[in-house]
């Protein structure tokens, strides 16, 4: 165990972008690219969107189907891979992708789209899951490390361009062509898998492993609730359809603790426990930051006449931070300090958003999102390993991989909340500076609450040692 280190720190990049491993490697980046600029892309041209097919009171759902469809890929990539192999999931992936895209981009109305928007979610959850198999399977382990960090990079690149596209797209007056021409990268990405990966690469001869679909479901009608809350006429009926959602997310806990194959920890459901606090961190930070992604763009534009390009990097920023953030602290001492520190200064961005989007200025709000993407970034990597150390060894890569299941899930029951915060304030019948200037403040106040509830958990996550 103790070369380990020693082999990692001889592995150089040139290995990495050495003959067949450079078309193999640059496969992957590209399905990184795809699944990393699709949230910012999308959000920077949902207000064109809106005004021309009709979808202001959907604008939630772009954002929660999405995160149900990539909910659903990561629940059943693993059985992809195992009974196809890499190259046939890979492809589907791509497929789904591409498909979810020329689907969006030929809605006539916001209902077509929105079956475009899971299909991307289905295809880009996909992509992301089997490209971290495809770097464990294709490349011999002391390149991982390279390999993995240069995905991170990948991240950070499309946090810079993928506003940039989305706006000229947008002031283009062309929001379709955005969906085209990730369609082509889907398309063109398929032609490469089917060129790279060996057939039966990756395959495992062994019986796929459980599925935890019973439990995706049940989670999906608990998120449709809470978003369906914002279809109705009355906010008795919205506080009726939101409080089943929650009830029916409480029921999918309740399942997947009892599952065979679960997406969670069995202790998620226990919210005194170490990896219960955590869990619960994620879920509420998750819930309280989306409306900043959803709806900053379309407020930014009434409220200050940003440009879709400006609008677009107010978010770029935040996402830019978080990178910027999580590469600064990686190599620091004292997680329990940057748990807690991000924790706060998430509380505080949302707190500040409500205050200062009605009449702030653009400044003053790209300020605040710096400040969420700062907090996300300082304490993200150390609540995983955190969940990881306390979990035990049969439950440790489940620990792993459940901050982004989780944060998924907080984010799509956000999303859906918001639009139905939204809409409660007229969205739907079009964002006037009025409801905009309302919109800016509830759509951020209304969510702090869940914001200090996470900051709780955190401080209760890094007050625990075991559990």
């Amino acid at each position: 165990m103790a070369s380990a280190p020693q082999t990692h720190e001889t592995a150089s990049w040139g290995e990495l972008f050495s003959g067949e491993r450079l078309p193999r490697y640059a496969l992957i980046c590209v399905g990184t690219w795809l699944t990393a600029a699709d949230t910012l892309v999308t959000a920077t041209i949902m207000p064109s969107v809106a005004h021309d097919i009709g979808g202001y009171a959907w604008f939630g759902w772009t954002v929660a189907g999405y995160l149900l469809g990539s909910i659903l890929a990561g629940a059943t990539a693993g059985r992809l891979s195992i009974r196809f192999g890499l190259r046939a999931a890979l492809a589907l992936g791509g497929a789904a992708y591409a498909l979810g895209c020329v689907v969006s981009a030929l809605s006539p109305g916001i209902v077509l789209f929105l079956m475009g928007r899971v299909l991307q979610g289905v295809g880009g959850g996909w992509i992301a899951g089997l490209g971290y198999v495809a770097v464990t399977r294709l490349f011999p382990e002391r390149l991982w490390p390279r390999a993995l960090s240069g995905l991170s990079g990948i991240w950070g690149g499309a946090t810079l361009i993928s506003p940039l596209v989305g706006g000229l797209f947008a002031q283009a007056g062309f929001w379709r062509g955005a969906f085209w021409m990730f369609a082509a990268q889907g398309g063109l990405y398929m032609v490469a898998v089917a060129l790279l990966i060996a057939p039966g690469a990756a395959r495992d001869e062994a019986g796929p492993p459980a599925s935890p679909l019973a439990q995706v479901t049940v989670l999906a009608a608990g998120i449709i609730a809470i978003a369906l809350a914002g279809l109705t006429h009355t906010a008795t009926q919205a506080a009726v359809l939101g409080a089943l959602g929650l009830v029916i997310l409480g029921l999918f806990l309740r399942m997947d603790s009892r599952a065979k194959a679960s997406l969670l920890p069995r202790s998620t459901v226990n919210p005194f426990s170490v990896i219960g606090s955590g869990l619960a961190m994620v879920f509420c930070m998750g819930a309280a930051t989306v409306s900043y992604t959803v709806y900053g763009p379309a407020l930014y534009q009434v409220l200050y006449g940003a440009s879709p390009v400006t609008a677009g990097y107010i978010l770029g920023f935040e996402a830019f931070a978080w990178t910027a953030s999580a590469l600064w602290v990686a190599t620091r001492r004292n997680p329990d300090l940057f748990i807690r520190l991000g924790a706060s200064l998430i509380t505080l961005g949302v707190i500040a958003l409500a205050l200062i989007s009605p009449k702030g200025g653009i400044v003053p709000v790209t300020l605040c999102g710096v400040t969420l993407g700062a907090g996300f970034g300082l304490s993200w990597s150390f609540t995983a390993s955190r969940l990881a150390a306390v979990a035990g060894d049969a439950e440790r890569a489940l620990a792993s991989s459940s901050v982004p299941t989780m944060q998924m899930i907080g984010t799509a029951a956000g999303a859906a909340a918001a639009g139905a915060v939204a809409n409660l304030l007229g969205f739907g019948q079009g964002i006037t500076l009025a409801r905009a200037q309302a919109g800016g403040f509830w759509l951020f106040a209304g969510f702090a609450p869940l914001a200090v509830l996470g900051c709780i958990a955190a401080w209760r996550l890094t007050a625990k040692r075991a559990g």
